[in-house]
């Protein structure tokens, strides 16, 4: 299998084709457009950090003022940048989340809260109550301070390394050329100074990818949401979540059929026999045996209804033979003539089996209902670790899960399970439902 795709510079520096990929010119493209964000950047933050700048001046100047006016600048711009500085952030930010797409792949978006129809004073108070705002600033004062003294280093380097490379040139014609703390004055001399200088030449594409690569590590930190990598992290979270809120709705089920089965139905069952007990101990035709009697049938309905009310909620033959026999008992009970054909071998994970058995149930139900079919056909069959259910029928078709077909609550039962479900029902048929449900056998 081959190595997944860089999605970021610093990804792409460590790949043995990064030279002849398009990373060291997306890097030199960042890297060029920095000294025009950074000089945007430096005069509003200028202006409002404008009371400490002269502070500073004057203390290097050697010209202190007195405490209290060193207070008065220092609260001043204080005030001024708490006030203006998460307003002048947010441009910067927005075009500095713009341009890390130059450098990245995969670039979060913003920390702020969308405020689409806010009045102007609530989306202020919206904008300063949020740490994505202060993160911003934090941002821009960096922007102007650290980030230009990183490029600053590369380019000196890169200049070094070139004055090194044409130094045998320089020296030969009869100039002393200064490296550094090192001065040459012969083209001999100046030979491994120009070795190395073209080493380092070479390596400049890798060094600008570093520099730009740990720029977008400082922007994304303060300028953007959760990484890609945390999303996933919750998004694995919450399926696992999931799957255990199933696991516990399965394992629900299946005692609410066993305290049904093993109670109620056992005593309306004990009911029913004892009614046809007294039924026949009382004299023929009189009013107690026909009441008697009337009593008996309606038990012995009632005993059906729960049997089938049982079964609709988990099915003892699913459980104890699994899904294949299930299929097929399902099958025979349909109101609509159906041929299985199953490719099913041993048993599947349990909410796998129940997922697939009531979702046939549900498509088997629906045909009887509204398809006004003569005749349905079910497939079941596991094929590369999925599980595949096809009901198919020669009725009128135009199904839509819109209508409340029922439909809809298949699809989301299927989706509890990492399933999908696949629709196709044409205005006169047929129509064909398939459920695919991602599985492994379990012995």
């Amino acid at each position: 299998m081959p190595p997944p795709s860089p999605r970021s510079v610093l990804q792409a520096v460590t790949s043995r084709r990064f030279l002849v990929s398009a990373w060291p010119w997306r890097a030199l493209a960042y890297a060029l457009t920095t000294p025009l964000v950074v000089a945007s950047a430096a005069v509003p933050i200028g202006l409002v950090t404008l009371p400490w700048l002269v502070l500073v001046a004057q203390v290097a100047g050697g010209a202190a003022p007195s405490w209290p006016a060193a207070l008065a600048f220092f609260l001043s711009g204080a005030a001024l940048t708490a006030a203006l500085g998460p307003l002048i952030a947010l441009p910067l930010a927005n075009l500095e989340r713009a341009r890390l797409r130059l450098v990245a792949d995969d670039v979060p978006a913003g920390g702020h809260r969308q405020l689409p129809r806010a009045a102007p004073s609530e989306w202020l108070r919206a904008r300063y109550a949020e740490p994505a705002a202060w993160r911003e600033l934090v941002y821009a004062a960096l922007s102007v301070t650290l980030v230009p003294c990183l490029y600053v280093a590369t380019a000196v380097l890169t200049t070094g390394a070139a004055v090194m490379t044409v130094s045998p040139a320089l020296a030969a014609s009869g100039d002393q050329v200064a490296l550094g703390f090192v001065t040459v004055t012969t083209p001999t001399a100046a030979i491994p100074y120009a070795l190395l200088g073209l080493v380092l030449l070479v390596t400049t594409p890798y060094q600008l990818a570093v520099v730009t690569g740990a720029h977008c590590m400082l922007a994304r930190a303060l300028l953007c949401g959760p990484e890609p990598e945390v999303l996933r992290a919750r998004l694995v979270e919450v399926t696992r979540s999931r799957a255990r809120l199933v696991d516990a709705f399965e394992a629900e089920r299946i005692r609410i059929e066993r305290d049904l089965h093993d109670g109620a139905q056992a005593r309306v069952v004990s009911l029913a026999m004892k009614l046809g007990t007294a039924r026949m101990d009382l004299p023929q035709g009189s009013p107690a045996a026909q009441s008697v009697a009337e009593a008996h049938e309606q038990a012995k309905e009632l005993m059906s209804e729960l049997r089938r009310f049982v079964r609709g909620i988990h099915p003892r033959v699913l459980a104890d033979r699994g899904l294949a026999p299930a299929l097929d008992e399902l099958a025979d009970d349909a109101a609509v003539p159906v041929e299985l054909t199953t490719h099913l071998h041993g048993h599947l994970p349990a909410q796998v089996e129940a997922a697939a058995y009531f979702a046939a149930a549900e498509a088997l139900t629906n045909i009887a209902k509204h398809a006004h079919a003569t005749t349905a056909t079910l497939t079941a069959r596991v094929t590369d670790g999925l599980l595949v259910l096809e009901t198919t029928d020669d009725g009128r078709g135009g199904a839509d899960p819109a209508n409340g077909s029922g439909l809809a609550g298949l699809a989301d039962r299927v989706a509890a399970v990492e399933g999908r479900m696949l629709l196709s029902s044409p205005v006169g048929g047929p129509t064909v439902i398939r459920v695919e449900i991602p599985c492994s056998p379990s012995e």
